[in-house]
């Protein structure tokens, strides 16, 4: 029986599964298009699931975008644009798939937005949330790790304003990003695949549960909240003179202390860390980063706090 504190919130019915929002991350590619033709999989009783192919262009290509980057186009500017046949693929791509699954901050978007990605980046596992103030996202991510306790995940909290970006997932009224790797791009892996997969049917299978009335006590969830983007060290022209550190690569989630090695220049000199205090990097040399100046974020681990919850009964 549902106790008298649990909060009481709306069943969650519609949900978008978006893959290939960069057209070289395949396993949401490969994911997406198998459940076009074969939805039992992703089917439960009480949500409506629609996969859907975000960026079908830059899939053809086997690239990451055509014109500009699918997933910083859902800002306000973007969405706003006059429809033009001038305007980048991308940003009439975002305007369309807004008005499908949105319009964004609006009563009629999704309610649930699972969006699929891969990195080149060692970040293994990812689950990325966008709020720390959102009680469904924060148990579903809460419900995902435990059930998944052999695979180990992190949850990645991109709150800041300095690391957030028009995501394709903010359409909807809760998200999730799914970030899995090291894979490289357009390349599939059938590891990295199937970890994606059992994110994805773990968080149906807990919005199912919920609909259907099971009441989720408080929970805490550690996560990872991004605060800053640190770039490679570059030259009077911009062009990148020093690499990631051999020390620091592929050790997304270590923790990396001031004075430790972070880059490595080609006449071999190390360049430290420099900050005041620990932090995590995460991302740490993302391939697709590069021409965003990033060659990794910094994070600093919170914990967040979600009420009991449970579905409202109409």
């Amino acid at each position: 029986m549902a106790s008298a504190g649990a909060g009481c919130l709306p069943a969650i019915r519609r949900i978008a599964v978006f893959g290939g929002t960069h057209g070289n991350e395949l396993s949401g590619v490969f994911l997406v298009r198998h459940w076009l033709k074969e939805r039992a999989e992703i089917q439960r009783p009480t949500l409506e699931v629609q996969p859907f192919l975000s960026n079908p262009a830059a899939v053809q290509r086997c690239a990451r975008y055509v014109d500009c980057d699918l997933n910083r186009a859902f800002t306000t500017e973007s969405l706003s644009m006059p429809p033009n046949d001038s305007l980048p693929y991308e940003v009439k791509r975002a305007q369309e798939i807004n008005r499908l699954f949105g319009p964004k901050d609006s009563e009629n978007a999704y309610d649930l937005a699972i969006d699929l990605h891969n990195t080149t980046s060692n970040m293994g596992n990812c689950l990325i949330m966008k709020t720390s103030k959102d009680d469904f996202t924060i148990q579903m991510i809460n419900y995902i790790k435990n059930t998944l306790t052999h695979d180990n995940c992190q949850v990645l909290l991109l709150e800041n304003p300095a690391v957030q970006y028009g995501a394709i997932r903010t359409v909807a009224k809760h998200s999730v990003g799914l970030e899995i790797g090291p894979q490289p791009q357009g390349v599939v892996r059938a590891n990295i695949l199937a970890n994606m997969r059992k994110l994805v049917n773990s968080a149906l299978d807990f919005t199912h549960f919920y609909n259907e009335g099971k009441e989720f006590p408080p929970c805490t969830l550690d996560v990872y909240r991004a605060f800053e983007k640190v770039d490679y060290p570059r030259d009077s022209e911009g062009q990148i003179i020093a690499i990631i550190h051999p020390q620091l690569q592929d050790n997304d989630w270590k923790q990396l202390k001031p004075g430790d090695p972070s880059f490595l220049t080609l006449d071999g000199k190390t360049i430290p860390y420099n900050g005041s205090s620990a932090v995590y990097p995460v991302f740490v040399n993302e391939a697709a980063y590069y021409e965003k100046e990033s060659a990794f974020l910094l994070t600093q681990k919170v914990t967040l706090k979600a009420n009991s919850m449970k579905v409202c009964k109409t």
